[in-house]
């Protein structure tokens, strides 16, 4: 993938924890100027999704029944990577997040603590990865 299309990453994933009802995936900018910075939102993934293809994000092929949400950036969907120069390398947290419900209560724009708050008490297992950007 190349650098600057603003498309959205491909994700999959495998192993559910028992007692997985749906996923949630979320991309986050760590970095302490961003502010945990909401790049990407998706909610009630269905169990039985595994993936999600790159470029995906505001298309037909996002999972039926998954539902994206408005980030940071002020619109639904993915935002990608896009740091201020000369602010140092950004971790942006792209963390799967197995839910022990089918459906969470978020609507609009979320932020980070919104969402953490929302999944307390629903996680069974969660994967992350993290890639830095720079500019």
């Amino acid at each position: 993938m190349s650098g600057g299309e603003n498309i959205s990453i491909p994700l999959s994933w495998k192993n559910a924890p028992e007692g997985t009802k749906s996923f949630v995936v979320a991309m986050i900018d760590r970095h302490q100027i961003a502010n945990n910075w909401v790049h990407w939102l998706v909610i009630d993934i269905p169990s039985s999704v595994g993936s999600i293809p790159e470029g995906a994000s505001g298309s037909a092929q996002m999972p039926e029944g998954a539902k994206e949400l408005t980030g940071t950036y002020g619109s639904v969907g993915y935002g990608g990577p896009k740091p201020p120069p000369g602010s140092g390398p950004h971790d942006y947290e792209t963390t799967i997040y197995a839910l022990n419900v089918e459906s969470i209560a978020l609507v609009g724009e979320v932020t980070a603590s919104q969402l953490e708050r929302v999944l307390e008490g629903k996680v069974v297992g969660s994967a992350k990865i993290v890639g830095k950007v720079e500019r």
